[in-house]
């Protein structure tokens, strides 16, 4: 079954077999606007709230991703207006950084600015092999305000996140996926398929346990080993309540590995 919503004039969200997209449709470069901004704050709240969703992919269609933020909006804004505009963008981001299923972002042409630190809220980055990623805020004498230097930093390690945040270079694709900014290059116009193909094994996963080896992992990047280590252990015996580890066992035991048919609850 398919449903699709429409967030203001830019953003729809389709949800078809336990697969949300994220679609940002604002021609032609798909700038990111305050409306769009908090339109992914709503999509990313109401997908929090469906427990049918098992997986999203965010993309941008198939010729751009984004290519940044809308800078003729954002150069009419003063500090104060910023303070506000600011923390609502860091919270709309990192509330699609927190989906509790496994996300995909298709990446298209540009991911440029916001667009790439959009697409690094995502578990997964699969990009067109003439894609080109950056953080080119330094440019406009600002820095990447929506998790540039915290996400990049954690993805390409520090060096080579400072490499491209202080000179603002574009990265093409065959260097992004050297570095680990993205995952997987496919063909252009083939990246939405190739995404939709990541996710389809989580749709009839053991949601609970995905949800939870999602937070482990990202939460313990936040720490130190032995805090990282804890959060694993509770996360670990919690599952213990769940059908799907009753179901998951059994099989193993019965069947061998792999067959288990997974409720996900």
């Amino acid at each position: 079954m398919a449903e699709q919503v429409a967030y203001g004039q830019w953003v729809k969200l389709d949800v078809t077999d336990g697969v949300a997209t994220i679609r940002i449709d604002r021609p032609k470069m798909n700038p990111l606007d305050a409306e769009i901004q908090d339109s992914l704050a709503r999509v990313a709240a109401d997908l929090l709230d469906d427990a049918d969703v098992r997986a999203a992919i965010i993309t941008g269609g198939d010729k751009v991703f984004a290519a940044g933020a809308d800078i003729k909006e954002m150069q009419q804004l003063d500090y104060v207006d910023m303070v506000e505009r600011g923390t609502k963008l860091q919270n709309a981001f990192r509330a699609l950084a927190e989906l509790p299923f496994p996300t995909v972002a298709a990446i298209e042409g540009y991911a440029l600015g916001g667009g790439c630190e959009l697409a690094m809220t995502a578990d997964f980055r699969i990009a067109a092999n003439d894609a080109t990623l950056g953080q080119p805020e330094i440019l406009l004498g600002v820095i990447p305000g929506a998790g540039g230097t915290q996400r990049l930093a954690r993805l390409v390690g520090p060096s080579k996140a400072k490499d491209i945040v202080f000179s603002g270079r574009f990265v093409k694709a065959d260097e992004a996926l050297e570095i680990g900014l993205v995952d997987e290059l496919v063909e252009p116009g083939t990246t939405y398929e190739a995404a939709l193909a990541k996710v389809k094994p989580f749709v009839n996963g053991p949601r609970v346990a995905l949800r939870a080896a999602k937070e482990a992992i990202n939460r313990g990047l936040d720490g130190d080993l032995a805090t990282g280590l804890a959060i694993e252990s509770q996360l670990f015996t919690g599952l213990f309540a769940t059908k799907d580890r009753e179901i998951g066992m059994r099989s193993f035991v019965e069947q061998g590995p792999g067959k288990a048919q997974f409720e996900g609850r």
